[in-house]
């Protein structure tokens, strides 16, 4: 089971926010599944995925997306994924 909470930041401030849940064990492999579906539920676009994103994620348990990151423009400043807890 792992729960990454997601938060989108606008000013220093979380204008919205997550809980991804899943029972099954965490695999990097489908780190893009499980940030799409991320990004459904903050109902926002669904950033550009690059091998350092994940890299930041598996060594510091935390990932941050800036405006750059997505196709098309965003009205907010960074998306911040943090792992919760992984079993």
């Amino acid at each position: 089971m792992f729960r990454i909470w997601a938060k989108v930041i606008k000013d220093e401030k979380i204008i919205n926010q997550t809980v991804y849940e899943s029972i099954d064990k965490f695999v990097y492999s489908n780190f893009f599944v499980y940030l799409a579906d991320i990004c459904e539920a903050l109902d926002i676009a669904t950033p550009v995925l690059l091998k350092t994103h994940i890299f930041n994620y598996a060594k510091f348990a935390t990932v941050r997306f800036i405006p750059r990151d997505f196709a098309e423009p965003v009205d907010f400043d960074k998306l911040v994924l943090d792992n919760i807890t992984s079993k």
